[in-house]
């Protein structure tokens, strides 16, 4: 019997989290690229993502890709 190769069988997600820093007050935090809401600072309100139908544009600094 052959080996099954469950990598090209099973789907890889598009979407992904991001930890994105302020670029107003300094501020890390963890937001989903695929946002469908504006996403702000919880700590300035400033906006770090705003939707865009599909991946959101993020308007913070990108540090990591979770």
């Amino acid at each position: 019997m052959s080996e099954i190769d469950w990598s090209k069988l099973i789907p890889k997600p598009r979407s992904s989290f991001l930890l994105v820093q302020c670029n107003e007050c300094g501020n890390k935090q963890i937001i989903f690229n695929h946002a469908k809401t504006l996403v702000k600072c919880q700590v300035c309100g400033a906006i770090l993502a705003e939707p865009r139908g599909g991946k959101a544009k993020i308007l913070g600094k990108v540090l990591e890709k979770m």
